[in-house]
C-alpha cells in the first residue's frame, strides 16, 4: 500500500467522487477535493498533496492550466491533466506548464493508475538528483576557504557551512531558519548599522564589499573585520530565490595595513 495524497481539481462531482474511490482503491489518500482553479491554490497548504490530477476546463476566473502554472511556480508539486479536449491549442498551452502526465477522458482505471505511478517514480527520482546535487555542492561548500552563508528570499538561512559558524559563534542547528540579520550581525567602524546583505543582493544582484571597515560581532560579542561578496540564487527559470553571502576574516590585513601606516608616520 502507499501513502501517497493526491489532490483532485474536477468541476464534475460525480467524475470527482468516482476518481476518488479509483485512488483508495489503489492505496492513496484523498485529502482534499476542488472544483475550481482558485480552490485548488487555496487548499495546497491546508492539503499538502503529494501529486494533482487537474482537470483543464473549471469553472471559475482561472482555467486547470493557468492554476497548474501557479502551482507549479509556488509549490513545485507534479501535476497530471484530465481532460476531453485534444486541440493542438490546448496541447500546446499545458505543456509549457511542464505537467507530468495528460491522460484524455475517458480513461480507465489501469490507465489513470499507470500514469500515477510514473509521474511519482519521476518525481521521486527527480528529488533524489536535487538532494544529491545539493549535498555535493554543500560537501564542496563545507570545505572551502571562505566563510559561506546562504538564504532564501526571506532572509532565512538555509545553509551555513563550518567556517561562517566559527566566525559568528553560531552553530548550524542554532542558524538555520534564523534571519540572517541575528546570525550575521555587520556593523560599520562607528558601529553603524550595516545594510542587510540579503536586501542588497536583491537589489543590485551580485556585489564585492558593502563599506570600507565592515565588522561582524559574533555571538561572544568579538568584533572581526571582513569582507563581503553577495551574489543571489536562481532557479531553473533563472528567477532569483535566495542569496548566498560570503564572507573573510581580514584582521591580518587590517594588522599590516596599521603596522605600514606607523611606519611611514615613523619616518615620514
Amino acid at each position: 500500500m502507499t501513502n501517497e495524497k493526491i489532490m483532485i481539481v474536477e468541476d464534475e462531482k460525480i467524475v470527482a467522487l468516482d476518481i476518488k474511490d479509483s485512488l483508495e482503491h489503489f492505496g492513496y489518500s484523498v485529502p482534499c477535493m476542488a472544483d475550481s482553479g482558485e480552490d485548488a491554490i487555496s487548499f495546497i497548504d491546508k492539503c499538502q498533496p503529494d501529486l494533482i490530477l487537474m482537470d483543464i476546463v473549471l469553472k471559475g476566473k482561472i482555467d486547470g492550466i493557468e492554476a497548474a502554472r501557479t502551482i507549479r511556480d509556488n509549490y513545485d508539486i507534479p501535476v497530471i491533466y484530465l481532460t476531453a479536449y485534444s486541440d493542438e491549442k490546448t496541447l500546446q498551452r499545458a505543456k509549457l506548464t511542464e505537467p507530468f502526465g495528460h491522460i484524455l477522458k475517458p480513461f480507465d482505471e489501469r490507465e489513470l493508475r499507470t500514469n500515477i505511478e510514473i509521474a511519482l517514480y519521476k518525481r521521486e527520482k527527480e528529488k533524489e538528483k536535487q538532494f544529491n546535487h545539493e549535498n555535493c555542492i554543500n560537501s564542496l561548500l563545507d570545505n572551502i576557504g571562505d566563510a559561506v552563508i546562504s538564504t532564501d528570499m526571506n532572509g532565512n538561512i538555509k545553509y551555513i557551512n563550518p567556517l561562517a559558524e566559527a566566525l559568528t559563534g553560531y552553530t548550524r542547528k542554532e542558524a538555520l531558519g534564523c534571519k540572517i540579520n541575528e546570525v550575521f550581525r555587520v556593523v560599520y567602524e562607528g558601529n553603524k548599522d550595516a545594510e542587510d546583505p540579503t536586501r542588497k543582493v536583491f537589489r543590485e544582484g551580485a556585489f564585492f564589499g558593502l563599506e570600507e571597515d565592515t565588522i561582524l560581532i559574533s555571538k561572544d560579542d568579538t568584533r572581526i573585520p571582513l569582507d563581503i561578496i553577495g551574489s543571489p540564487v536562481t532557479n531553473k527559470k533563472n528567477e532569483i530565490i535566495g542569496a548566498v553571502i560570503i564572507f573573510y576574516d581580514i584582521t591580518e590585513r587590517k594588522e599590516m595595513e596599521r603596522s605600514f601606516h606607523y611606519y611611514d608616520i615613523s619616518y615620514s
